[in-house]
């Protein structure tokens, strides 16, 4: 069987848009599913929808797999994507070849870095997007030279990109570029240019530039949300029969979609995301759109998990298939979380509708243990504003998010350490791990032999698990115990029937 080129494609019959031929607009630092299977997604429908004639260059942030370059390019950049779910109801399954990546570099090959140096010079070029993992932006002085080939972390490397382009177009002011950072960190944009502006200092690069660089380049902090199951392993071989060719790139994801990218200036003409219908936002503050992703999307995964994982499930599509698991969840959303938000009621039920949805793709096995990763920070991040804004509004406990943290308590409850650093328990007789910090695993360790009230007192008036001011809502340790009692009496399945049952 042929591997996927653009000759490959064309002897298949394909009819869906293709763009052989275009300038190099964007310049990408990552290569991974994720970014393939969402923004390149998105620049391939504005080609075809709204004329934006651009191609992206790849360039990997990372020098741990250099093969990746090798596949792209041996497949002219094409690849097919599949996004598998449902959609307002209705089941969707949908194929697209990917056509408007150009190439991948890897800048640490041989003669690759003059590459990326030469493409920042390009008047062609308008627009650089990331995605290097939470650990991508990040500053550690000295960590870098300026003429270090190529530099090590990736802010410096877009320092360097920009001074190139700097000395190339003589500072004009025009040629500055929309720089779209979509790492999982609070204000990506905004830490990016912090970082960028210690390399250019380290480095003593003129003032002129410096100011160049703050001023005649945007950059934009974004949201980002979809989930990406990546290559279909498994499946690669089958869909390869159909589709008549090798694609040693395929992607799959979710038809959800959502792009949320905050900018001091009107970016709808420049990049036309919007006007293709593509869920992209333009604002000058994403605070609340990040807030509803993590209340709403995130904080139902914390609540209902903990107990799902309890009454015996292990991935989420079985547990949003019992109706009392499925109604949990969507109490707590839209009677707790929903009312403590600030954007549009009619926003954030959507919305809501929408995480439903995805929870019960039949195409994503997401296993409640992973999910489990690191309970006690998410809770605090995810889950305690919305109890405590609840509490403010109302001047009562929220009975569903209440209970997730008894849930909670209950699945660290009773653990051992063990060698590698993980808390052992048990369910039905049988072993299962927990991931977290070493204090919150030590604090389970340590106190499981206690009454769950006094442990439930001791776990809420923690500071470094929770801050001061969740053991001081009046009647939350009480009632957090209690229930914590009873799951430890009746079970966790008797329990939440009696408390929740439908």
């Amino acid at each position: 069987m042929e591997t996927l080129n653009y000759k490959v494609l064309e002897s298949t019959g394909y009819n869906g848009y293709i763009l052989k031929d275009a300038p190099v607009k964007v310049m990408q630092f990552g290569e991974g599913n994720f970014l393939r299977a969402f923004v390149d997604y998105f620049f391939d429908i504005a080609n075809e929808k709204a004329g934006y004639n651009g191609k992206v260059k790849l360039v990997q942030p990372i020098a741990n797999f250099p093969q990746m370059a090798d596949w792209i390019n041996e497949q002219e950049g094409l690849y097919t994507l599949y996004l598998r779910g449902s959609e307002k109801g209705q089941k969707v399954d949908a194929k697209r070849v990917i056509s408007c990546v150009h190439d991948c570099v890897c800048p640490y090959s041989e003669g690759k870095w003059d590459e990326v140096l030469a493409l920042a010079r390009s008047e062609d070029l308008e627009i650089v997007v990331s995605n290097t993992t939470e650990a991508g932006i990040a500053y550690t002085q000295g960590d870098s030279q300026f003429d270090q080939v190529p530099p090590n972390s990736f802010p410096a490397k877009l320092t360097r990109v920009l001074f190139e382009r700097y000395k190339a177009f003589n500072g004009a002011a025009d040629k500055g570029l929309t720089i779209l950072s979509c790492e999982l960190i609070d204000n990506n944009g905004k830490e990016l240019q912090k970082c960028c502006n210690n390399y250019a200092k380290d480095w003593d690069l003129e003032p002129a530039f410096i100011d160049w660089m703050n001023t005649a380049n945007t950059f934009c902090s974004t949201l980002v949300d979809r989930i990406v199951t990546g290559y279909p392993r498994g499946e690669d071989q089958s869909i390869w029969a159909k589709l008549g060719y090798q694609d040693n790139l395929l992607d799959t994801a979710e038809p959800f979609g959502l792009w949320v990218i905050e900018s001091p200036r009107d970016l709808s003409d420049e990049l036309p995301l919007p006007q293709c219908g593509l869920p992209v936002i333009y604002t000058d503050n994403q605070k609340p759109y990040k807030q509803r992703k993590v209340r709403i999307l995130n904080g139902a995964h914390t609540s209902f998990v903990p107990a799902a994982f309890q009454c015996g499930y292990d991935i989420v599509l079985d547990a949003m298939n019992d109706p009392m698991i499925a109604t949990f969840m969507q109490k707590t959303l839209y009677d707790e979380v929903i009312p403590t938000l600030s954007l549009p009621k009619a926003d954030l039920m959507a919305f809501a509708e929408a995480v439903t949805g995805r929870f019960r793709n039949p195409f994503i096995k997401h296993a409640l243990l992973s999910i489990c990763l690191n309970s006690v920070s998410k809770w605090r991040a995810r889950c305690m504003p919305s109890l405590l804004g609840y509490v403010e509004k109302t001047g009562e406990l929220p009975a569903h998010l209440t209970f997730s943290l008894a849930s909670l308590m209950s699945l660290y409850r009773g653990g051992k350490l063990t060698g590698d650093g993980r808390l052992e328990c048990q369910r039905n007789g049988q072993p299962y791990y927990l991931q977290d910090d070493a204090a919150v695993l030590s604090f389970f360790a340590e106190t499981s032999s206690e009454s769950p009230e006094e442990q439930a007192q001791e776990f809420l008036s923690n500071e470094t698990f929770f801050g001061p001011h969740l053991c001081k809502v009046p009647g939350l340790v009480e009632s957090v115990g209690a229930s914590l009692r009873e799951i430890l009496d009746k079970g966790m399945r008797t329990v939440m029937n009696e408390k929740f049952g439908v």
